[in-house]
This record gives C-alpha cells, sequence and structure tokens, in this order.
C-alpha cells in the first residue's frame, strides 16, 4: 500500500460505523489522487440472488449524475434512429454495429440501448454484451421503444444497479470533486431505489453491509441500521 494510502486509513476508525454524511465526507477526504476519482457504493443483501423471486436489479438516474459523459450505442432504424441521434447518442446503427462488434471486438460505448425490434439482432451478441454488463434489458430500460427518451436518461447520468454471484451490489455515485453534498443526495436516490427494490421474497435483515469508497482510496463503512 502506498503512502497516501495509509495516511488516509489513519482517518478512518476501524470497526466503527459512520453516517451517510460522515462517511462521503471521509470519502472525499482520502480521495488523494492526482485524478478525480469516482466513488462507489457497494451494498451487501440479505437476499440470494440464485433465486428469481430474490433478485435485486433496476436504474437510475442520479441527482447529479456521475461526473462521465457515457458513450451511448443504439441498435435502431428509420425514425427511432434518427431519434436517438437528435437526443445525443454517439453511435446509432443496425447489422453494420452488431457487426463491427463480431468482427473487431469494438467496444467503445458504456451503454447499449436497443428498440424492441432490434433485439433479434442484438440477441447475437448475448456472449460478448453479457460479461461486459452491456446487454440491453427491458427492467434496466435499455430495451425500449423510446429510444431518444432512453439516450438523454444514459446521457443524464443513469446508472443500472444489480446483484453479482457473491449479492452485492456495486455502483457509482458520482465523483470526488462533487463534494459531501451532492455524493450524498446521489447516495440517498440509488440506496432509496434499492430498498423500494426489495423482493417479497427476501427474508430477515435486508441491508447486511454497505460501504462506499473513491477508485484510490479506503472503503468507509456506512451504518445499515440507519438506512432501512
Amino acid at each position: 500500500m502506498g503512502k497516501k494510502y495509509e495516511d488516509s486509513l489513519k482517518l478512518i476508525e476501524k470497526g466503527n460505523l459512520y453516517d451517510t454524511n460522515e462517511a462521503l465526507d471521509l470519502v472525499v477526504k482520502t480521495s488523494k489522487a492526482k485524478f478525480d476519482e469516482t466513488v462507489e457504493l457497494h451494498v451487501k443483501l440479505g437476499v440470494d440472488g440464485r433465486h428469481a423471486d430474490q433478485q435485486v436489479r433496476g436504474a437510475i438516474v442520479l441527482p447529479n449524475g456521475t461526473g462521465k459523459n457515457a458513450r451511448v450505442l443504439v441498435f435502431a432504424k428509420s425514425a427511432q434512429a434518427e431519434a436517438a441521434k437528435a437526443a445525443g447518442a454517439d453511435y446509432v446503427g443496425e447489422m453494420d454495429l452488431v457487426e463491427k462488434i463480431q468482427k473487431e471486438n469494438w467496444f467503445d460505448f458504456d451503454v447499449v440501448i436497443a428498440t424492441p425490434d432490434m433485439m433479434r439482432f442484438v440477441g447475437r451478441l448475448g456472449k460478448v454484451l453479457g460479461p461486459k454488463g452491456l446487454m440491453p434489458s427491458p427492467k434496466s430500460g435499455t430495451v425500449t421503444p423510446d429510444a431518444a427518451k432512453a439516450v438523454t436518461e444514459a446521457k443524464a447520468g443513469k446508472v443500472e444497479y444489480r446483484l453479482d454471484k457473491s449479492n452485492i451490489i456495486h455502483c457509482p455515485i458520482g465523483k470526488a470533486s462533487f463534494g459531501t453534498e451532492k455524493l450524498e443526495q446521489n447516495f440517498n436516490a440509488l440506496i432509496g431505489a434499492i430498498i423500494k427494490a426489495k423482493p417479497a421474497a427476501a427474508k430477515g435483515q435486508y441491508i447486511k453491509s454497505c460501504t462506499v469508497a473513491s477508485t484510490m482510496g479506503p472503503g468507509v463503512r456506512v451504518n445499515p441500521a440507519k438506512l432501512v
């Protein structure tokens, strides 16, 4: 571990569970890299994602965005394609883009949106887009008949949250330069959405643990009892 990381670690009380505001304040203070670090939320849930009725997944537009200009690829044709371009999509196409990804291993994009009529072509990319978390899905609003709206939301800072194999959600909530207040607004919006998405089949404590951290900084634990 580097000296900056060791110095940052001294500011955090080991074993302490912080209020959200205090935790994010510490994350901002311990963000010491030369670049503007991304701040991420990591939430372990008391569910078993192997069961379909305990899946937690969705998307939300963060109040203050993510601080990143998402590169958006849209699979659409005719009027929908034109509307997506007008809304600010970076790439718009049909089979030409499917083939570009397949043949050139091209991934210069952060979000993939598709109209329903294009999914029979986009489905061929499941094996390459799926592992990267880029496969369009109706649940996250990226398979939609309104491509322009989806592009606008992606550009405004829409984030998708979903469980990994350890039943943990990892999601960006902004940049360290946002400061504590804006990060807290984004944190509260995302946590609120995750709590609202609690499956009926989930039993016991829903939020097991919650940690916030910057790209290069140490994790700061948030008191989960105060989030529900």
